[in-house]
């Protein structure tokens, strides 16, 4: 599934609510944008988890923010 489909299902924004919530959340995503993307740009939610030890929803949310940011910032 792309991580866009991910941002359709109904339990996505409780998702993102649990994830926002965590002390470690932007700890984790300035890591996994500064490092983690530069080292390995195609890493899946299941090898962003499992290298950062987090859950697998908040693999999803980080990359999908992340995903979103850089498109943002392309002209």
């Amino acid at each position: 599934m792309d991580l866009n489909d991910y941002s359709k299902e109904d339990l996505w924004e409780l998702i993102v609510e649990a994830v926002h919530a965590s002390v470690m959340y932007p700890t984790h995503k300035a890591y996994t944008r500064d490092t983690v993307l530069v080292e390995t740009p195609n890493i899946t939610h299941g090898e962003l988890a499992r290298r950062l030890s987090i859950p697998v929803g908040e693999a999803l949310v980080l990359l999908k923010e992340l995903a979103d940011d850089k498109q943002k910032t392309v002209p």
